[in-house]
């Protein structure tokens, strides 16, 4: 009996890993210029898209929508733009990004379960 509880204590524990590690999330991607707006989706561990492409020199803002009820989905980080947001469940929270210069910034909840990336060029 306690060889079946490890083995099943095993397999949910790779379960996890390979579930916010290891699976392919999709790596959706698309472009936003300052005049148009980006709806982000919080939904199920992921953003959507999470690669974000935006123009260098330029302040942007972004739409943030958050369905899920996670603790973990109810802030947004930009660690290397000094910017965060808190996300308002079922509506959508903009989040303004100031101008910054070519490169990737990585955004992601407090416990970096949710990751992206936003591209500046």
């Amino acid at each position: 009996m306690d060889l079946l509880v490890n083995i099943i204590g095993l397999l949910l524990i790779a379960a996890i890993v390979w579930w916010f590690w290891l699976a392919a999330k999709g790596n959706k991607q698309q472009s936003v210029s300052a005049d148009e707006k980006l709806e982000i989706l919080v939904n199920d561990g992921v953003y959507e898209p999470d690669r974000i492409r935006v123009s260098a020199g330029e302040e942007t803002v972004l739409h943030f929508r958050r369905e899920d009820a996670s603790p973990c989905a109810e802030w947004v980080l930009f660690p290397d733009l000094e910017v965060s947001a808190q996300l308002a469940l079922d509506q959508i929270t903009e989040v303004t990004i100031p101008a910054a210069d070519a490169g990737e910034y990585p955004f992601h909840c407090q416990m970096q379960m949710y990751r992206g990336t936003l591209v500046v060029e």
